[in-house]
């Protein structure tokens, strides 16, 4: 019987995250990887496109037009354009698996940030049970990482995860199913974009866009070391002469912009361990500290952190995908999930 109801079911796992939302279809494997972007009329608040077609907008419509996004740091910008893309993204998932003889009332596990407000999370349910959902979950998102990285968490050993996203990093320390320490700071993904950005406005005097910047990351981000080397045209508007103008980035450039924000992310994972108890440090010595998110993608950061740290810091299989893999992995286990979801009928 249980058999036959999966193949009735939509159940849907859902990565909701600030740069990227990425969705999953239980027994299908993953189904969406897109920009957590949303663009707009601002004079009829119509939703013209959302995802990699909103991206490419950016910095390219009229005025009355514009490209957001939704989530930004970690929180909740703006409710209805997060309401609609929960909801363009579970039906666009519908249309992806097909198949006249599926239920469209899935159940539906979400990872979210870690500081999502009370009133986010309500947000968050309402989008996705407009959207069709029979049952939400919520789940915490370096939970549903370590999870998705097949971290041990429900035994009395601890495992500390670093989730390096978009809008936030997101530091915990589990033990026997649970969090003990818990430190989230608005710090990752975009704040490096902003700090490429800069180095190059600083530097050459030359005015790039967020998309850009992103790119420079995504190709040479490093974190010092002995990276790949290699150079990356990037392209703007000169500042002194108002002009267009490119110039040649090297990946020693790209990794001083970033460094700095590395460094901060490690302020918060040193506080992490000063705050867990000595027996769960102790624990780090021989599993480690695990590494996720778009972050960890980073060349060299894995080493740059366990140089800082004097702890084993590790890089998990496919970082970018451990929170969706995570909430797949529920779908299958579901006395997991009822441990380890958040209780918002509680909070609210």
């Amino acid at each position: 019987m249980k058999k036959l109801l999966d193949f009735f079911l939509y159940d849907i796992g859902i990565d909701l995250g600030t740069a990227n939302t990425l969705v999953v279809v239980k027994g299908v494997g993953q189904m969406l990887n897109e920009p957590s972007v949303v663009a707009l009329n601002k004079i009829t608040g119509e939703i013209l496109a959302v995802g990699e077609e909103a991206r490419h907008m950016i910095g390219r419509t009229p005025s009355h037009i514009v490209s957001v996004s939704p989530l930004q740091d970690g929180v909740i910008h703006d409710f209805d354009t997060t309401e609609a893309m929960i909801r363009y993204f579970i039906k666009r998932a519908y249309g992806l698996v097909g198949g006249v003889l599926r239920l469209k009332r899935p159940r539906v596990v979400i990872g979210i940030p870690s500081q999502v407000t009370e009133v986010e999370m309500r947000a968050v349910v309402d989008a996705a049970k407009s959207a069709g959902a029979s049952k939400v979950y919520l789940i915490e998102a370096p939970m549903a990482a370590a999870i998705g990285a097949r971290v041990p968490i429900n035994q009395a050993h601890g495992s500390m995860v670093i989730d390096i996203g978009g809008g936030t990093t997101d530091i915990v320390v589990i033990s026997l199913g649970g969090i003990i320490v818990d430190k989230s700071i608005r710090v990752a993904g975009n704040e490096m974009d902003r700090a490429i950005l800069m180095y190059v406005k600083k530097k050459y005097n030359l005015l790039i866009g967020k998309a850009m910047a992103e790119d420079v990351k995504i190709m040479l981000g490093s974190a010092g070391g002995k990276g790949r080397g290699g150079e990356v045209e990037v392209k703007g508007r000169d500042l002194l002469t108002g002009l267009p103008k490119s110039l040649k980035l090297t990946e020693q450039e790209v990794s001083e912009a970033i460094v700095p924000v590395l460094d901060k992310i490690l302020v918060a994972a040193k506080k992490a361990l000063e705050e867990a108890p000595p027996e769960i440090v102790a624990d780090f010595i021989d599993s480690g500290v695990y590494l996720t998110g778009g972050g960890a993608l980073i060349r060299n950061v894995a080493e740059y952190f366990t140089k800082k740290l004097k702890v084993k810091v590790v890089a998990v299989s496919d970082p970018l995908t451990s929170v969706v893999r995570g909430t797949e992995l529920l779908l299958d286990e579901i006395e997991l999930l009822e441990k380890v979801k958040i209780d918002y009928d509680a909070i609210i």
